[in-house]
């Protein structure tokens, strides 16, 4: 019982969030609680965190539930945006990559918006090999993460 009280709350929060409803959550909360049953007359391990056990096999199962049967949706369910709904703010976007310089700014470009190889952008950035120019590729986009992150900035703040 007082796993029940102290790890459901959690539970329900988490597929209320991900699109389910109480009767679901239940059913993957009774899930976890078997699994966590199973484990703990099974095995000699044990666990020293059992609400996070817990919590954790349940959303787990969730997850596994939530993508199959999202995947069988028919396709009149699925709402298609229209080309007047919500996108992204091309120039606030274009803001934070500016904030990386330059030279990272255009590596992106090559690599996103040209789709060239790896190989091509090492040739042409002057880079000795594909993997310095990945990993010069991850550094730029650290560089825009951390400019986000220090704004404190979600998703929804780049839209329109």
């Amino acid at each position: 019982m007082d796993l029940y009280k102290s790890a459901f709350p959690a539970v329900a929060k988490y597929v209320s969030r991900m699109g389910g409803n109480f009767d679901e959550a239940k059913d993957v909360f009774q899930d976890a609680l078997v699994v966590y049953y199973e484990k703990t007359t099974q095995t000699p391990t044990v666990l020293t965190n059992d609400i996070g056990y817990l919590v954790g096999t349940a959303k787990n199962l969730w997850l596994k539930r939530y993508y199959q049967t999202s995947q069988n949706l028919p396709l009149d369910h699925i709402e298609i945006p229209l080309a007047n709904d919500e996108s992204p703010s091309s120039k606030r976007l274009l803001r934070f990559l500016e904030t990386a310089g330059r030279k990272c700014m255009d590596l992106l470009k090559s690599f996103y918006y040209d789709q060239m190889s790896l190989q091509e952008i090492a040739d042409e950035f002057g880079y000795s090999g594909t993997r310095s120019a990945t990993v010069q590729k991850y550094k730029c986009l650290e560089k825009v993460r951390e400019t986000v992150k220090e704004k404190s900035l979600v998703y929804d703040d780049f839209m329109e």
